[in-house]
């Protein structure tokens, strides 16, 4: 009787075993959502168009042309010229320096202080925990933008204190959902491995329980992106934020929402910018949350 010897596949280089389908889920599939492409492309050509000001711009955005004032959408002037004889297509140009880069700091901020909150409550639980919950829950009573603004208030006037608005009270939702995701994995079984060998709390953190949230994080700070834009940008229409001369978008809303009757184009502008670069944000972030949601993904047996 003969004996057979069932000998194993070799295993890869590193003794990993390669899973069907851990590659392809590996490989970004942003080119599977037609929402996210849409999304990113709105958000790229209008931050390139951002950076790119100096060479896109015409003309100087604070050059005062009194001979040339609320001249209308022509080819010398693409979107016409505001009460001063300025040069609006530059204007908004330079603008968007100021609008995106103000939001992505901002969105930065809230992201970086509600991680790390939202990670501090949900691992250690106990009196720091509570102390965190309970401040959410207190900030949570107020109306997000009357708080802002009166936080504004308190500050002055100012971009930089509109953003520090912004991010005193956009954490909140942040450190709420990410503590939520931290207490589901706090008990998992490679987190009490960790603990047996001896890991410290820093390092479970930084290692284990960081990886998993950072999908989370992104998906929020995208979707919020928008959020932010349009809060700034309230501000500044208030005249809490960017001030004359600046071109911020809007400021420049809130100058031209004087003209209105004699030149409705100087609205357009700035109004259109913040909705083209508002409605990217989301189509970006509803892009991701479909792409990493593990609901979404597809099954390695297709």
């Amino acid at each position: 009787m003969s004996v057979l010897e069932i000998v194993p596949d070799p295993a890869p280089p590193g003794g990993t075993e390669l899973r069907p389908g851990r590659q392809r889920r590996g490989v970004p599939r942003i080119r599977r959502s037609p929402t996210a492409v849409a999304g990113l492309v709105i958000v790229v050509v209008l931050t390139l168009a951002a950076v790119f000001a100096p060479v896109l711009a015409p003309r100087n955005p604070n050059t005062v042309d009194l001979a040339h004032r609320f001249a209308p959408p022509s080819r010398r002037f693409p979107l016409g010229t505001d009460d001063l004889g300025r040069d609006i297509l530059s204007r908004l140009l330079f603008g968007a320096r100021i609008s995106i880069g103000a939001t992505v700091v901002a969105a930065m901020g809230v992201s970086v202080i509600g991680l790390a909150l939202g990670l501090l409550a949900g691992y250690l639980g106990g009196i720091v925990d509570s102390l965190i919950s309970r401040t959410i829950d207190a900030l949570l009573a107020f109306p997000p933008f009357l708080l802002a603004l009166g936080v504004t208030g308190a500050l002055g006037p100012g971009l930089a204190h509109v953003m520090i608005a912004v991010v005193a009270i956009g954490w909140v939702s942040y450190a709420r959902i990410i503590r939520a995701v931290v207490v589901a994995e706090r008990e998992s079984v490679y987190v009490d491995a960790a603990r047996a060998l001896g890991a410290s709390h820093s390092r479970i953190l930084g290692r284990h329980l960081l990886p998993n949230v950072v999908g989370s994080v992104a998906v929020l700070t995208t979707q919020e992106l928008g959020a932010i834009l349009l809060g700034i940008s309230a501000f500044s229409f208030l005249g809490l934020g960017a001030g004359p001369p600046t071109a911020e978008w809007g400021a420049m809303l809130s100058e031209a929402s004087k003209y209105l009757g004699r030149a409705p184009y100087m609205v357009a502008a700035p109004g259109a910018a913040i909705f083209v670069m508002v409605l990217g944000f989301n189509l970006l972030g509803d892009g991701l949350r479909d792409l990493l949601d593990p609901r979404m993904s597809p099954s390695p047996l297709r």
